[in-house]
């Protein structure tokens, strides 16, 4: 079947799989929005509640977007397309054979089509509040704007995404983890904001990283948050195939069916399946 067809029969089957990822990235990136003018903003009571510490401001930030991350997994939504609202996610879940390559197209561009929206709304919907330098469109950028920093901000990300990807395939693959996946991913999400924000601004996701820098006009180092997470999570994948499995690495979700059992495997998405 010619590629387009394909492409044109996974929407017409899968379409609302597709929109569900691209409202669970919308609502992430509206509510990090929010919760970023929320404790940043001088003018906001919460940033003024609180004790004049940078690191207590990232702890509360984080809590949130973790609780946030967690609402989006448990989700009808999350759990109808499988809560990848990330395209490096969505890529090695593709690696794994545990979605199509034409479904996979389509998860990616929902997902940056919710994360452009939102990000255009927040900007014209809270103007100053949003643009402001202490928000500043929670757009990511390396701390410093030189090579080192770049690269300091490269390495953080390759790390981070490794250790959130590595966790989420232990977890999805073990009897005893697997319900608590979203808990784990959104208590590793707010340690990150707490503790690494401060060297790459923490995005893990090339979808929401270009949101914000689109909104923000700003697209300094951008390149390093579409390549870090993707090569990361891709090797992560891959690192976890050969260990579980015994095998290096998955084309197909055809390949895919054909792997050995383990205890527990995540479903193949889109499923055909009613939710």
């Amino acid at each position: 079947m010619p590629v387009a067809n394909r492409f044109l029969l996974a929407w017409r089957r899968h379409w609302p799989h597709y929109l569900a990822e691209a409202l669970g990235l919308s609502f992430f990136v509206g509510c990090s929005g929010l919760l970023t003018m929320l404790v940043e903003h001088p003018a906001s009571p919460v940033h003024q509640a609180l004790p004049s510490s940078a690191l207590l401001r990232r702890a509360v930030l984080g809590l949130g977007v973790g609780l946030v991350l967690v609402l989006i997994v448990y989700s009808p939504w999350g759990k109808r397309s499988g809560a990848h609202i990330n395209p490096a996610v969505t890529l090695a879940f593709w690696q794994l054979g545990k979605i199509r390559a034409a479904d996979a197209g389509w998860y990616v561009l929902a997902q940056v089509a919710g994360a452009l929206g939102t990000a255009q709304l927040l900007k014209y919907g809270f103007g100053p509040l949003y643009s402001h330098p202490a928000v500043n469109y929670t757009v990511n950028q390396p701390a410093t704007p030189t090579l080192s920093g770049t690269a300091v901000a490269f390495a953080a990300e390759f790390a981070i995404s490794f250790l959130m990807m590595m966790t989420a395939l232990v977890a999805l693959h073990s009897a005893r983890l697997k319900d608590w996946t979203g808990w784990l991913l959104g208590g590793l999400l707010a340690a990150f904001v707490c503790f690494e924000a401060p060297l790459s601004g923490m995005s893990m996701n090339p979808a929401r990283t270009l949101g914000t820098a689109v909104a923000a006009g700003s697209y300094h180092g951008l390149w390093l948050y579409w390549l870090a997470p993707g090569l990361a999570m891709w090797l992560a994948t891959a690192l976890f195939r050969r260990i579980h499995f015994g095998v290096p690495r998955a084309g197909s979700a055809a390949n895919g069916a054909a792997q050995k059992s383990a205890a527990v495997e995540p479903p193949l998405y889109p499923t055909d399946q009613p939710e």
